[in-house]
């Protein structure tokens, strides 16, 4: 069975947010909401495939929300505008902040849905960057040469254990179950249980000393570098 693409809606408009989230998951997708972007901000480390943010809210507005997503929780998530205001330097601010699309209000449902597949699509097609350096504060990761650093200090992993280092740091923040992570390490090795994800983990966390402490089991979700 398909796993269903998750979509958080921020909106402080509840009924709009409701009509969103019928509609989307009618067409088959798992959607939460969020009626501010104080509370969208704790739910990101669930991990979503698409934000639908709302650009003039009570409290902090939806550009100031996709800046902190971008540039301190520093994750790549789609994220798709929805705003009453469609000037041209709106639009150049939304996508200067990282944007991948914007729908001005009033909008259609279906105007809506069209540019969410599109967006998920262009997401999903999109090559991974899988050869770029990685640097978070003193640990740096280098997919070329499969070598990772704290400071100058060299950290001799195994394989296993540097697959799982980079698949966490690509997306700071963002929590992989035990099965995402099995899926993208082990891939298609047989008789592999998720008890061996937490072995690995453990033994990693040692390799990584004081900065091992940011790589956090969320109880029930999985496990995710904080940062």
């Amino acid at each position: 069975m398909a796993k269903r693409e998750k979509i958080l809606v921020v909106d402080d408009e509840q009924d709009l947010c409701e009509i969103l989230r019928f509609n989307l998951e009618c067409e088959g997708f798992a959607v939460e909401t969020a009626e501010s972007a104080e509370q969208a901000l704790k739910m990101l480390p669930d991990g979503y495939d698409l934000i639908l943010l709302d650009v003039m809210m009570e409290g902090m507005s939806g550009f100031r929300m996709a800046e902190k997503v971008r540039k301190e929780q520093k994750l790549q998530v789609p994220i798709v505008f929805l705003t009453a205001k469609d000037t041209e330097n709106d639009l150049l601010t939304g996508f200067s902040l990282g944007g991948d699309d914007y729908i001005p209000k009033p909008f259609s449902i279906k105007e809506v849905t069209a540019r969410v597949k599109a967006v998920l699509k262009r997401s999903a097609a999109a090559p991974a960057d899988t050869n770029r350096t990685i640097e978070l504060g003193e640990l740096t990761i280098d997919p070329e040469t499969k070598s990772a650093t704290l400071g100058n200090e060299h950290i001799l992993l195994t394989k296993k254990e540097f697959e799982i280092l980079m698949t966490l740091a690509r997306t700071p923040n963002k929590v992989f179950s035990r099965e995402d992570i099995l899926e993208r390490v082990w891939k298609k090795e047989s008789y592999v249980l998720e008890r061996t994800v937490d072995v690995h983990i453990t033994r990693l966390r040692k390799k990584l000393g004081t900065f091992g402490e940011r790589l956090t089991n969320r109880s029930g979700y999985g496990y995710c570098i904080e940062f």
